[in-house]
């Protein structure tokens, strides 16, 4: 597959269109989950602990999800992600028709979380089977754009549904697109490459030895490349203050504001117009400004947009701050991602994914506990400035960094 053909091959174009519907089913979930707990409990802290729940789950199973990833088909491991968790997410409707059971949320969740995290980690790897090399950043882009495009119309609908059906419709929704996705995939091919060889010139170590070097060479990798090493550090940082934002900003609508679940929807799905806007510009600024600027400018950017938020009372400048730090996040998320798959071998992706992500995600689940208890105790926009402020800090940080590179994915690295 070469040149800008490779955007009309078929199994891309499959590819696409599934992820994007399932993304829009995400939105459903990611709106009503925590509307239902906050409708049984009142309580923004009872919210951050089933993030924080999440969040631990998925760095728990980000530990094993590259090794996976990397050792069976990664079609098949996609495939069955969204079966289980189609099948997961089916039971919070079900059971809430014979009685509410909040109990089932702090089971459905963490393990929805657990298999989203294998799944990241495999559709990450598998993208770069799918387009050509020099074309990487430009395909996360337009992914990212029709997920994000998906995103407007999902927390919109997802609003709607839950203020005229309930909060547990739109979970069955959510439930219903994995399926879709599923189905999907089973007609994606994906190249195979050939298989690694180890150090003596057979093939990989089998048993309990290669287990244990299969957990060990994503971190190994990320600590050889100066670039990816000093991200992971930063981002770890920034996933601590990130994580509990989307709950704490719910909570400002609703608690702080007085505003309705159809409002909260509809916020969101502005919001998302940033992640598209950040999908359309980030190949071309990535080429223009280098990946520092880009990256470093952006983080910076989201972080004056959150300190903000907290003081916000109208709701258009509540939307308008949430979506210019989703376009800063969704730009600084796509030259990260684009970079871990330009300069990672493919039989090693998704070892290195899984580690990157286990490793700058691991203070996520404290951080959403932190700031939704703060929030509970200072209230929003005390937490707001906070970490905003925070952000901005440790986004200033990679000047002094081998991240200040324009184009680090040129640089010759022994990894």
């Amino acid at each position: 597959m070469t040149g800008r053909g490779g955007w009309r091959e078929r199994d891309f174009g499959i590819f696409w269109l599934v992820q994007t519907l399932s993304v829009a089913g995400d939105s459903f979930s990611s709106l009503a989950l925590p509307l239902l707990v906050l409708h049984m409990t009142g309580s923004v802290a009872q919210m951050g602990l089933l993030t924080a729940l999440a969040g631990a789950a998925a760095v728990v199973t980000g530990i094993f999800a590259g090794v996976l990833v990397d050792r069976v088909d990664r079609r098949a491991l996609l495939i069955t992600c969204d079966l289980v968790r189609a099948g997961l997410y089916a039971l919070v409707p079900l059971l809430w028709l014979i009685q509410p059971q909040i109990w089932l949320l702090y089971l459905v969740v963490p393990l929805g979380a657990a298999l989203g995290m294998i799944f990241q980690v495999g559709y990450v790897a598998a993208v770069p089977s799918l387009v050509p090399a020099d074309r990487i950043t430009e395909a996360n882009g337009r992914l990212s754009a029709t997920y994000a495009v998906a995103g407007v119309v999902g927390p919109i609908l997802a609003g709607l549904v839950s203020a005229a059906a309930g909060p547990t419709t739109a979970v069955a929704v959510d439930a219903a697109t994995f399926g879709v996705s599923a189905l999907g995939l089973a007609l994606v091919r994906l190249r195979v490459t050939a298989p690694p060889i180890a150090p003596d010139g057979t093939t990989e170590q089998r048993g309990a030895a290669r287990y244990r070097r299969d957990l060990l060479v994503g971190i190994r990798f990320l600590v050889r490349h100066p670039v990816l090493r000093t991200l992971t550090v930063l981002l770890a940082l920034l996933t601590f203050l990130a994580t509990g934002l989307t709950d704490i900003f719910t909570y400002h609508l609703k608690q702080d504001l007085g505003r309705s679940d159809g409002t909260v929807g509809y916020v969101l799905a502005v919001a998302a117009v940033g992640t598209v806007v950040a999908a359309l510009v980030v190949a071309p600024a990535r080429r223009r400004l280098g990946f520092g600027a880009c990256w470093i400018g952006a983080n910076v950017t989201g972080g004056i947009a959150v300190a903000a938020v907290g003081v916000a009372t109208d709701v258009p400048v509540v939307a308008a701050l949430v979506a210019t730090y989703t376009f800063a996040a969704g730009a600084a998320g796509i030259c990260s991602m684009s970079l871990r798959q330009q300069v990672t071998p493919d039989h090693l992706l998704g070892r290195v994914t899984s580690a990157f992500w286990t490793v700058h995600s691991a203070l996520g689940p404290l951080g959403a506990a932190t700031l939704t208890a703060a929030t509970a105790r200072y209230g929003s926009a005390a937490t707001c400035l906070v970490a905003g402020v925070a952000s901005v800090l440790i986004a200033m940080v990679g000047v002094l960094t081998p991240i200040r590179q324009a184009r680090p994915e040129l640089s010759p690295v022994t990894a």
